[in-house]
């Protein structure tokens, strides 16, 4: 199969030596969306939009800070936080505009009062919104190849597997694409691959446990030496 610019990244990350090579798809974009956002492509007018209107996540503004980059990170903080006091503006105003009656009897209630849901302004990120839809891309390209291209079925089969998030969505992505005995022949060889290679790290983990038993000490560490750090990564994905 013809290779081009979306499988090129999939081949790429499955060819790694990797507990799942989806979070290495995953940690490779979201570095080069973080290097995008702090150069040239933020002064764009339309990036320069939606970024006062979404502006970042915690995590993704922390990373944009790292290094030199702090002058710029600043800038796109101040002019989000503008347009932020001003939404919250219009959001105060509506509060005030919900009738007293029906604000008195939300005291005693967990649900929110109409017009004062805030999330779409305290959990808004464009780098996670934009990550997020490249990693729907590649999950889509993954199936894709398994159904076209044999050798890459080949290599996913001998792969270590996924974390247990990307495993999730590839289950969830493959009646897209595949149906029938298809579809049965790629929910079999996903869940042999993910559950063998779960086997492998939990005896090493075990053993990381166990080599901690004076009994042990002398003992090779096999694969285990780094076991809980991949544990961590199957279970919840590289961050």
């Amino acid at each position: 199969m013809r290779q081009h610019i979306d499988t090129i990244p999939v081949w790429d990350a499955f060819k790694q030596d990797c507990e799942c090579p989806l979070c290495e798809l995953r940690a490779t974009n979201e570095d080069n969306y973080v290097h995008s956002f702090t150069g040239g492509s933020v002064m764009e007018p339309d990036v320069r939009v939606e970024v006062n209107m979404k502006g970042f996540c915690a995590r993704h503004f922390n990373l944009m800070m790292v290094g030199d980059r702090r002058l710029g990170v600043a800038l796109m903080a101040h002019t989000y936080l503008k347009q932020t006091m001003a939404r919250l503006g219009e959001a105060s105003q509506a509060v005030q505009d919900v009738p007293a009656k029906a604000k008195k009897s939300l005291f005693g209630s967990k649900k929110p009062v109409a017009g004062v849901d805030l999330s779409d302004i305290t959990d808004s990120c464009i780098l996670c919104d934009r990550l997020n839809a490249t990693m729907e891309r590649y999950i889509y390209t993954t199936v894709h190849l398994w159904k076209k291209d044999s050798s890459f079925r080949s290599q996913f089969k001998n792969s270590k597997g996924f974390c247990l998030k990307h495993y999730a969505r590839l289950l969830n992505a493959a009646p897209e694409q595949l149906n029938g005995q298809e579809l049965k022949q790629f929910n079999d060889m996903l869940n042999d691959v993910e559950m063998t290679n779960l086997k492998r790290v939990a005896d090493e983990i075990e053993w990381f446990t166990l080599k901690f038993d004076h009994k042990n000490a002398d003992k090779p560490w096999g694969n285990s030496r780094d076991a809980l750090p991949r544990t961590v990564l199957k279970l919840r994905g590289k961050e």
